[in-house]
């Protein structure tokens, strides 16, 4: 007998539908529905627009584009743990322990998340969203390999209802929501997710990262580094401590390419993002020595390697929904997440990364930026119809 599942949900429809035994459950229902197959639902009313690229096409596509973030960070926790712990692996058995350490992260917070995620849905009857599927990946990318779980369920929990359920869930947002459950866990647990002990996943072993070093540098940061074993091509590639997915420049950029590629990612908020941290690391380099500390003096190219730079730009700054969504603001936006970051890892000792707290700060001031741009606009139209009237 042939299995057909279309027909086998088209059966359990009526089960789950209002007035069925099971309908406080449809949420659960109709995502099973539409992971499988395309649901026929049309809108009642017109317009009627059609397109193959709707959310959950959207959603897939970015977590295509955090695959390659996703399988060098798990390469990079297990290169990271073997080394400091002398075990000799090659490439598949650096991933394996990669995976062992990183796989437990993930799954933890698709578990907890998706379950309030399906909470929310069943007491709203509304549809299980699909910007989970992102924001449970985004998460665990942005943490130290040593996270424990128990916080990784803690920090989703906070960023899915207090950073996007409590404003009406997808697409109602403010703030990032993984960004704000990852400040949840800096501010509430800094011991765990910051410091020079918590990046590398073995007992005993610590070992700074080359923003940290580049902070406590006593004089040129970028010798610092060097020393350090932090050259160039090494922060480029991403073979060092730091958080699971925002190492590699590399596999960043593949994944910009795949997002520019669909069209997902704003292009406009990337490139003023980098704009905007270049031009303002390379004013700090012409502030004479000792007037801002050593972080000023470290070249701007460096900005662009180190940290979660490249990660948060590429898929966190353009996050649709708490971005600028005007062409001029998503230029102001993106330069000035730039800006920030640059000002933060310089004047705030405490925090050298920054572009986490630049892209929360941006995401308030986001609809501010577009009302700016929009009354611009307005008013440059009625000048230019005064104009016309009078002429």
């Amino acid at each position: 007998m042939k299995f057909d599942p279309a027909s086998m949900m088209e059966r359990m429809r009526p089960l789950f539908e209002k007035g069925g035994t099971l309908h406080r459950i449809h949420p659960l229902f109709e995502a099973g529905d539409t992971f499988m197959r395309t649901p026929p639902d049309v809108t009642s009313k017109p317009p009627h627009v059609r397109d193959a690229v709707d959310l959950k096409r959207v959603m897939i596509f970015v977590l295509y584009a955090l695959m390659p973030c996703f399988l060098f960070g798990a390469f990079n926790a297990g290169y990271q743990a073997n080394a400091a712990s002398g075990a000799e692996a090659g490439f598949v058995g650096h991933l394996v322990r990669g995976l062992i350490i990183v796989l437990p992260i993930v799954i933890t917070s698709y578990a907890v998340g998706g379950l309030w995620e399906v909470l929310f849905a069943c007491v709203r009857r509304h549809e299980i969203n699909e910007g989970f599927l992102v924001t449970g990946m985004l998460f665990p990318l942005t943490l130290p390999p040593t996270i424990p779980l128990w916080q990784v369920a803690a920090g989703i929990s906070f960023g899915v209802v207090i950073g996007k359920e409590i404003f009406g869930g997808t697409g109602y947002n403010i703030l990032n929501p993984a960004l704000t459950a990852r400040a949840f866990l800096f501010f509430a647990y800094p011991v765990e997710i910051t410091g020079d002990r918590v990046w590398v996943a073995a007992d005993a072993v610590t070992r700074p990262t080359p923003l940290s070093v580049a902070e406590s540098a006593s004089s040129a940061p970028a010798q610092a580094l060097q020393e350090a074993g932090y050259d160039f091509m090494t922060m480029f590639g991403g073979l060092e401590p730091g958080s699971i997915g925002s190492t590699s420049v590399i596999a960043v950029l593949l994944g910009l390419g795949l997002l520019l590629l669909v069209g997902v990612a704003s292009w406009r908020i990337i490139l003023s993002g980098v704009i905007g941290l270049s031009l303002t690391s390379l004013l700090f380099n012409f502030v004479p020595a000792g007037e801002f500390g050593t972080y000023a003096q470290l070249p701007f190219y460096y900005h662009l390697i180190m940290g979660g730079f490249a990660f948060g730009i590429v898929f966190m700054a353009t996050d649709p929904v708490s971005a600028a969504t005007t062409t001029a603001g998503k230029w102001i936006y993106g330069f000035m997440i730039g800006f920030l970051t640059a000002v933060i890892r310089v004047f705030n000792p405490a925090f050298p990364e920054g572009v986490m707290l630049a892209i929360l700060f941006m995401n308030v001031m986001a609809p501010l930026i577009d009302h700016g741009v929009l009354r611009a606009h307005i008013r440059d139209r009625q000048r230019y119809l005064g104009r016309m009237n009078h002429a």
